[in-house]
């Protein structure tokens, strides 16, 4: 087996530059739940989503049991629906598959797309967590994955992390895969920019929203300009 140094390894920052980029969606936003949530958290999710469009939601309560869970998950289920918005389950195949989830996010430790998809079926979306690795990311692809997350990009305090990719790994997975590619990590509405630039499908946040000053609905309203930052090319 060939070795090779980590700068023969490294990504170059313009790769993308030297393609003709192809159609893709404008930017959207993919909201994740903060910790710990009580009996009012919908009514923050229902103010947050009144604050613009966001096109996911994720339930990430770690160290809970099932069950509750579950009961937390109903009302907020119900209001995603209503609002038109998927409705995402950190890490478990067996509770995303009990809810009736759009879809589960997995990390590398939580499962392969493969035996979830034999498990969810073809509609569920299946995420995977790829941090800064090209190869992960098409590993997950090649497994069946519907999207990738590549970060944390930023410093976080949601979740201890060891991986720092830099943004142009976004820019190579869209120049080269169909595949929406996720950028999450200590991301917000002043950092977020060069996120976009580089070719995110999605933005994944929940600190910036959730302890937004003015209210979860503002934390999201904040977004709006950067998301619009790079419209899509017209269609051929």
């Amino acid at each position: 087996m060939t070795d090779f140094t980590d700068e023969e390894l490294a990504l170059d920052p313009q790769f993308a530059a030297q393609f003709e980029q192809g159609f893709r969606p404008a930017c959207q936003l993919y909201l994740i739940s903060p910790p710990a949530i009580d009996a009012s958290f919908v009514d923050r999710l229902a103010t947050a989503f009144d604050g613009g469009h966001v096109a996911a939601f994720q339930l990430r309560l770690k160290g809970m049991p099932d069950d509750d869970i579950a009961r937390a998950a109903e009302p907020l289920q119900a209001l995603c629906v209503d609002r038109n918005v998927a409705f995402i389950i950190n890490d478990s195949v067996v509770l995303a598959q009990r809810l009736g989830a759009d879809g589960v996010h997995l990390g590398q430790g939580d499962g392969d797309p493969k035996t979830a998809r034999k498990l969810l079926g073809p509609k569920v979306q299946i995420g995977v967590t790829c941090h800064d690795s090209r190869h992960l990311a098409m590993e997950a692809g090649e497994a069946g994955a519907d999207y990738v997350a590549f970060g944390a990009f930023y410093p976080t305090t949601t979740k201890e992390t060891m991986h720092r990719p830099e943004p142009s790994i976004l820019g190579w997975w869209t120049t080269l895969f169909e595949l929406p590619c996720v950028a999450i990590g200590g991301i917000t509405a002043d950092n977020a920019a060069p996120l976009v630039a580089a070719g995110a499908d999605f933005l994944a946040v929940s600190g910036a929203v959730w302890n937004h000053p003015a209210g979860p609905r503002a934390g999201v309203a904040a977004f709006a300009d950067v998301l619009a930052s790079k419209p899509p090319p017209p269609r051929a």
